[in-house]
Formats: C-alpha cells, structure tokens, sequence
C-alpha cells in the first residue's frame, strides 16, 4: 500500500485532521531525546497544536540514543504520522506534522551534538525513561560508576548516555559563544527538572568545573508533569490505522483523549504557546507532579501486578475487575491523606477520572508494559507514600499488597507456572534471589528487601511495612492475586 508522506497527504479521507501550517517553513527548534511513543503523543501533539496557533521556529528534531528504528520508521513517511485516540465514541484521526528530522545518535553523534550546538536549537527536551538518567533513584545523584557515565567521560565527543549529550551540546554551545538551551525532562521523575539540572552539572564538573558553573549559573532546567496513556504500538493498531486513513503508516502512535501538562515557565530562549493550547504554565509544577505520582502512578503500578498476576492483559480488564476495583478504592485510600491537594482539585474526584481513564475500552494498555523496570519506579511511586503512611501510625495494607505484588512478579513464574519476561536493570539480581528463595515468602521479601538502592535501610527495618508485606507475599503464592487482593 502507498505510504503516507508528504506527497500523500491529499490523498487522506477528510476525517482525517492534517497539519493545517506549511511544512516546508518549519525551523528545527526543539531537540528531542527519545523519540518514543509517549513524545510523538503528548509533546509533539502540544507542540503541533501551537504550531498550529501561532507559528514559530518550533519543529522538532528527533534524536533515538540506542537504535534506528524509529528513524527508519519516520524517513520515508518525511516524518508524519498518525495520531490515533482511541475514544469510547470512536477513534479520532490526526497527522502530527511537527517533526522534521530524526538523528540516531550511535550512527553520527557529532550529527547529534552538531544539532543541539545550533543557534536554532532553543530547547532539548528527553523522554528517556527513568533508567535513562544513570542516577541513583534513592538519591537523585548522578552515578559516576554507571556504564554509560565511564564511556561518555572517555568520550565526551561520542557520547551515549542523556546526561554526556546534554552536556557536549552544552559544551559547544559555549565555545561557540551561545546561551544555552533549555533542558526540558519530560519523564516521571520526581522534581525532573532540578534532578535533570544537578545530573547535568554533576556530569560537567567531573571533567570541566567551568563549564560545570555555566551550566549552573545560565541553565534553564524546568520542571514539568506529563500525563496521557500512550501504549505501545501493536500490529494489530499499524493495520487498524491503515484501513482508517487508507495509507501505510509504520509510525502509528495510539492514545487516550485526555492529556495534562504542568510546566514551571523557565525558560532560557523562549517557548512555544503551549499555553494557548491547554498546558499549565505554573511556577510550581510539585503539587501536580505529586499527586499525579502518588495517585496515578502508583495505582498504575500496584494495578499492573496485581493484574498481571490475575490474568488480565491491560489496564482496563484489570480495573474492571470488581475486585481490582474495590482494592484500587482501597488503596487511593491510604494515599489521598499524603497528598496535598493542588490549586483547584478535588482528590476524590481525581481519583474517580483516573478510574474511568483507566478503564476505557478502546485503550489497550497492557499490565506487562507498566510493569516494566519496577526498580526504578517503586521508590516513587510507592515506597514514599508508605514511609509517609508509616510515620502518621497510619494503615498500609493496600500500599503493602502492591509492593507484595511487585515482588510476587518479580520472582520470574505466572500463577500457572509459565515464565514471566521480566524486564527491569536489576533483572538478573531478581532472578538469583527469587531461585534461592523459591515459594518462601519470608525469603524472597528479606531477599528484595536487602537491595538498599530500591528500598534504602529503613524500610526493611520498619515492622509495620515488612509483617503485611510478608503475609500478602505468602497469600499471592499460596492464594493467587484475586483472592489477596478481595482479603484487604
């Protein structure tokens, strides 16, 4: 079948919504690190609805740091593609024209580096996952041991990490004598911004304190909260999205109507009018950012293992199971008392939109995707909320299951027997604890417990965590999910 591309686009039925601003005017102002789902549906989406308003230096360049395949995907197609949001009435359509090239940074990093040294280039925004940071998620500092650190200090001209790109683009920007770019982290991380600013500047100290103090002193690292399911693109969505638009697209990207986006406005060399197109322009983007980890996130997580190990293969079978439901109830719950409430929302019924996001049929958000690299999500998802909980003297039961939850996935077998791809960095570190574990559920919780960089030296320590926990662990493998979660 033809390919969508520029010389295609007229060809699209007329539900299909297209860019409505000349493409060949785009000026590539923002660098993007990642150019995964996530980006192309909620940052590009912004960014394609600003265009649209008020039209500005603002396209976008891709940068994938790992392979070409999004590269190869976008090339061909001139870099459209399609923006399918799967609403309970219906699908709804829309070509997302804001991306004009995408670099790989293994193949050329100079091209990279070249790019983010550009007078243009006016943001550098990542959407790189937790794991990307090469940071200590109990501490938020950089780790100079990390692999991918050692290679881009020896190589500060080839580098493969976020951090060493940032910082030669930096780098090169002030040999060159340019202000530097804002430094945009679009990822669930706890204050991303100020993590982003001290990982940079930690990165540049180690082998340029002057550079280090620029950074320092002229760096604009803003933090945001982002906020859309995007699932991971499937064949069956690729084929769906032909037979839609009546053109090929490799590029597809699913999600769900709703979409948030809190900034904190601080920025070295202007913006988009993000704001005119329904971001939050704030100057405090924590109590969002909080709530938004604590009640979605963490539900997010606690639902996926729970759901997981009952059987349901997304998000929404797994919520419309009653006794998911009432558990997920249970669960925002214990954490609404941690949270305070920012300007204008009411947590109760927060709680009551996520449920209902969480459970629309046409998003297929699948509980072994959310599941992913738990080790780097618990710390803030989960395992604060409990130390908060545990402080007040407060009850813990539910934040308890889900991190029994996580350990009962993690041991590697299904409620049946099969085997479960677990992927997470500490992956193999899971596995040779589980194997000498086994069923035991007192071994496999003192086992995870002793990995302080997950859960530090308090929470093994604290009784009130490790009883509850320990007992819904021995449930999970003696009872299944369904019938621990309807125990709480």
């Amino acid at each position: 079948m033809t390919r969508l591309s520029n010389a295609t686009l007229a060809a699209l039925p007329g539900t299909v919504r297209r860019p409505a601003y000349d493409r060949s005017r785009l000026v590539p102002g923002i660098v993007h690190l990642g150019l995964g789902a996530f980006a192309r549906g909620h940052l590009c989406e912004y960014t394609e609805d600003a265009l649209e308003l008020e039209f500005g230096a603002w396209g976008i360049t891709g940068a994938s740091l790992q392979r070409p395949d999004q590269r190869d995907r976008l090339k061909p197609q001139d870099g459209l593609y399609t923006l399918l949001k799967r609403a309970p009435a219906g699908p709804e359509l829309r070509i997302i024209g804001c991306v004009g090239e995408v670099l790989v940074a293994p193949e050329d990093p100079a091209a990279l580096i070249a790019r983010l040294a550009a007078p243009e280039t006016r943001i550098v925004s990542l959407t790189v996952t937790e794991k990307g940071y090469c940071h200590d998620p109990a501490t938020g500092r950089l780790r100079a041991d990390h692999p991918d650190i050692v290679h881009d200090l020896a190589h500060p001209l080839a580098p493969r990490s976020s951090i060493g790109i940032l910082v030669a683009g930096l780098k090169a920007r002030r040999a060159a004598g340019l202000g530097p770019f804002t430094a945009l982290s679009c990822d669930n991380l706890p204050h991303n911004g100020g993590v982003l600013r001290g990982l940079v500047r930690d990165f540049a100290a180690l082998s340029d304190d002057t550079l280090a103090r620029w950074i320092e002193a002229e760096g604009a690292f803003p933090a945001t909260m982002v906020d859309r399911i995007v699932p991971a693109t499937t064949d069956a969505d690729i084929a769906e999205v032909e037979g839609l638009i009546g053109l090929a697209d490799a590029a597809a990207v699913i999600g769900e109507p709703f979409r948030q986006w809190a900034i904190q406005d601080v920025f070295a060399a202007g913006r988009p009018a993000w704001e005119r197109v329904g971001a939050q322009m704030v100057t405090e983007v924590a109590p969002f950012e909080f709530m938004k980890l604590r009640m979605l996130n963490g539900a997010h997580s606690s639902l996926a293992y729970l759901g997981y190990l009952a059987g349901h293969e997304t998000v929404a079978e797994a919520s419309g199971d009653p006794v998911l439901a009432r558990f997920l109830q249970g669960l925002w719950a214990e954490i609404i008392p941690t949270v305070p409430a920012p300007q204008g929302v009411v947590l109760d019924d927060y709680a009551a939109a996520l449920l209902a996001r969480f459970r629309n049929p046409a998003i297929r958000h699948r509980t072994w995707q959310i599941a992913m690299d738990g080790s780097q999500k618990l710390p803030q998802r989960l395992l604060g909320t409990i130390r908060d909980r545990l402080k007040a003297g407060a009850p813990i039961d539910h934040l308890a299951l889900g991190v029994a939850a996580w350990m009962r996935y993690v041991s590697g077998t299904d409620e049946k027997g099969a085997a479960i791809d677990v992927r997470d960095p500490l992956a193999a570190e899971f596995a040779t604890r589980a194997k000498s574990a086994g069923r035991n559920a007192q071994a496999l919780s003192q086992g995870l417990l002793g990995i302080e960089a997950i859960f530090g030296t308090d929470l093994p320590r604290a009784e009130r965590f490790t009883a509850p926990l320990e007992r819904h662990l021995a449930a999970l493998f003696d009872k299944g999910a369904k019938a621990t979660a309807a125990s709480v």
